[in-house]
């Protein structure tokens, strides 16, 4: 026997469950399945990676310091590889993979004691023994790690102060006693909370008895084997509490229903994080010292758990005396509870839309049905991914949705980088999902969820993933459980309403055209309303013509006058196309609301400028090149741009025949662009471009002709086809002109 190091508490080795985390270990083991989760660690850096840091603990096992744990930003740490460091393993896998948590204590004199963490020893010993010949191998006598009694006793004091349910100084007897309630050196194989009930502080010899017999065998072999799912509920039964009322109920016997939201082994007892409609608190649960209680009780279970609520560290926690998974009728109805609870608190109150606009008053319902999905991924530390194509429109809309959730994410998370780890904006090309993307997202939610524990994100779809094209990425997601929102401005395929979760878009209400941005804008003040103010100038903003004035007159309010609107739409559309695939965060801030502590006034101007000189360059060149053809009374001007327009450059091909198409409308019914495969058609009549593929397809079946993007309104086919397929095109174009 010798004592704990820091209150001196009789103990087998030299540090006491209650201050284990007050101490600093040196791992000698040499596989990651023998470090003690919980305990703080030296190590040093083995390297960087996107997502974190690698910390090797001792010769042979290195773990993951991710970089949500950090409190400042990756890329602002003085690290180099083999700087010592200090991290608590936080968990350790069934492959292998260790989870590293950060340490506010970056120095050895910041912790209370150093000790060596030896397996081969089988607990922990001093450091400085193994450098002392005096052959003081049981840590009684004075070193640079073993306070003396006096500091030992004033450490006991203030551990009592600490206890708010304690308030006066407890004697070295109640000290003795509670430590007797958690420690596995007194409990020698018993429930935490019977030995407390049962236990004699002052004669161990009769602990260990009365540990070994009678009822508490008992209890030692249901909490080592694991509880009955279908145990008899006895008359006496404890009442059923609530998480979120148990600090009405320190000291008694409680019985609580929900869901093992997390699990964790520690060198005492297993404990259960149990998580029901009202909060999430930890459950401990004692069979042996190191031994996992209730092994077939595993993350995700719905169980049903009694025990005693008592206060340690300041924290809550529930001493473990039975824990039973729910049968499958009792777990249907706590996971509804718990769902029920959950959209209660996600769902916002109807807001006023932010300006008079029927189709967003058409689509009330909704909106708000997006905006609760989004507000759950945040409370549930969900993720949120919001896919939008790389227009104007697109980094418009996502930027309301981003504007929106940071702040949400900022509350509920506290991390200096919570807002790059919880929400991302990826842009997608032609706004059409498909399977490449589709990949990438799965790869790497699987490889999160993996390495850490992440919950698959929620994907947020803004003018982008309305139509058919993007099933096949949706069908990906949908194999894995991936919640999924769209919020399209075009007409939604009604197989795309049927594969995602919540859509929002005005063809499901038979409401007005509108933009992708006018409907995001409003989602996002229903998912924060305190960010309303900010949104009001962005509908205005993305209609390339034809807005409508109570925008207009919104935006102006705001101190966006029409040439304002026009310099940020054109400014943020160059932006769009290069880098397409970066969200652009920073920049896109500064751009679209001007936050930004440098001066940014004239940012939006000077990158307009920019815009326009490019833009008419491109439009001038193409005008004089363009073919006039009349089909069946109907006149389409022909572009090919392979010939007469920059190919990777600004302005993409899309924004240019967008442009020509204006220019030109008086002159054209419809604009026709055709590169080597792709083919790009723009009009003001109403063309089904499904029906029209499928027409041309007919036509010319050697082909290939397929839709790529009915947002882009661009069709693909072979390059050897080029011809026929443009001479099929125009005629059936002109039929429906």
């Amino acid at each position: 026997m010798g004592s704990c190091i820091i209150c001196g508490t009789s103990v087998d080795g030299h540090i006491c469950d209650l201050h284990e985390e007050d101490a600093l270990f040196e791992f000698r083991g040499n596989s990651a399945d023998q470090l003690n989760v919980g305990r703080y660690y030296r190590g040093n850096v083995d390297g960087f990676a996107e997502f974190g840091v690698f910390v090797d603990i001792g010769d042979s096992v290195t773990g993951l310091l991710h970089r949500s744990e950090l409190d400042q930003r990756l890329d602002s740490l003085d690290w180099e590889p083999g700087d010592e460091v200090y991290v608590q393993v936080k968990n350790v896998r069934d492959n292998g993979n260790v989870d590293l948590g950060w340490s506010i204590r970056q120095a050895e004199r910041e912790f209370r004691g150093v000790l060596v963490d030896d397996p081969d020893v089988g607990h922990s010993t001093l450091l400085d023994e193994e450098e002392d010949d005096s052959g003081n191998a049981d840590g009684d006598g004075p070193s640079a790690q073993s306070p003396s009694t006096e500091d030992a006793s004033d450490a006991d004091q203030v551990e009592a102060d600490a206890d708010d349910s304690d308030p006066a100084p407890r004697t070295e007897d109640e000290a003795t006693d509670e430590q007797t309630a958690t420690d596995d050196d007194h409990s020698e194989g018993t429930a935490v909370g019977t030995v407390g009930e049962t236990t004699d502080a002052e004669n161990p010899t009769d602990t260990a008895v009365v540990a070994s017999t009678g009822t508490e065998t008992a209890t030692e072999g249901t909490a080592g084997d694991g509880a009955d799912a279908d145990s008899d509920t006895t008359d006496d039964a404890p009442a059923t509490v609530a998480i979120g009322s148990l600090e009405d109920h320190v000291g008694d016997d409680i019985r609580l229903e929900g869901e093992i939201v997390g699990v964790r082994q520690t060198s005492g007892p297993t404990v259960f994080e149990l998580h029901d409609e009202t909060g999430t608190v930890d459950c401990a649960a004692f069979v042996e010292a190191g031994v996992r209680a209730y092994p077939d009780v595993e993350e995700g279970d719905f169980a049903r758990l009694d025990g005693e609520v008592r206060r340690r560290r300041g924290e809550l926690q529930v001493e473990t005396e039975d824990l039973a998974v729910l049968d499958e009728a009792e777990r249907d109805a706590v996971e509804q509870r718990l769902a029920d609870a959950l959209d209660d608190e996600a769902r916002p109150d109807a807001v006023s839309p932010l300006a008079e606009d029927p189709t967003i008053e058409a689509l009330s319902a909704d909106l708000v049905e997006a905006a609760t999905e989004i507000r759950k991924a945040v409370l549930t530390d969900r993720p949120v991914i919001v896919r939008h194509a790389n227009t104007a429109d697109g980094y418009l809309a996502g930027s309301a949705l981003e504007r929106a959730t940071l702040p949400l994410v900022t509350d509920q998370h506290r991390r200096s980088d919570a807002q790059y780890h919880y929400f991302d904006r990826r842009p997608l090309e032609g706004g059409v999902y498909d399977m490449d993307d589709a990949t990438k997202d799965t790869s790497q939610m699987l490889d999160n969820r993996a390495r850490h524990d992440e919950a698959l994100p929620l994907f947020v779809f803004v003018a982008a993933g309305g139509t058919r094209e993007s099933l096949d990425g949706f069908d990906l997601l949908n194999v894995y459980g991936a919640p999924t929102v769209v919020v399209d401005d075009i007409e939604v395929d009604g197989a795309v309403t049927d594969a995602v979760d919540a859509v929002v878009s005005p063809s499901l209400a038979d409401a007005p055209d509108t933009t992708a941005t006018a409907l995001a804008a409003n989602v996002a003040a229903h998912v924060n309303g305190d960010v309303r103010e900010d949104l009001r100038h962005l509908p205005a903003v993305s209609f390339w013509e034809d807005a409508p004035e109570a925008y207009v007159d919104l935006a102006d309010a705001a101190g966006y006058d029409a040439e304002a609107v026009a310099q940020l739409r054109e400014a943020v559309a160059l932006e769009a196309h290069y880098q397409s695939y970066e969200d652009k965060r920073e920049l896109i801030t500064d751009l679209v609301f001007g936050d930004d502590e440098s001066d940014v006034g004239g940012l939006a101007g000077h990158v307009a400028e920019q815009f326009r000189e490019k833009v008419d360059e491109e439009v001038a060149t193409a005008e004089a090149n363009l073919d006039y053809r009349t089909v069946d009374d109907a006149t389409v001007a022909v572009l090919d741009t392979d010939a007469y327009s920059h190919q990777y450059e600004f302005p993409p091909e899309t924004l240019l025949l967008d442009e020509l198409h204006r220019s030109v409308r008086g002159d054209a019914d419809a604009v026709v662009g055709v590169d080597t495969d792709t083919l790009y058609v723009r009009t003001d009549a109403d063309v089904d471009l499904h029906e029209l593929v499928a027409d041309v397809d007919e036509a010319v079946p050697e082909g290939g002709v397929t839709t790529r993007s009915v947002r882009d309104g661009s069709i693909r086919y072979l390059a050897g086809e080029r011809d026929a397929v443009l001479d099929a095109t125009l005629e059936r174009l002109a039929a429906a002109l």
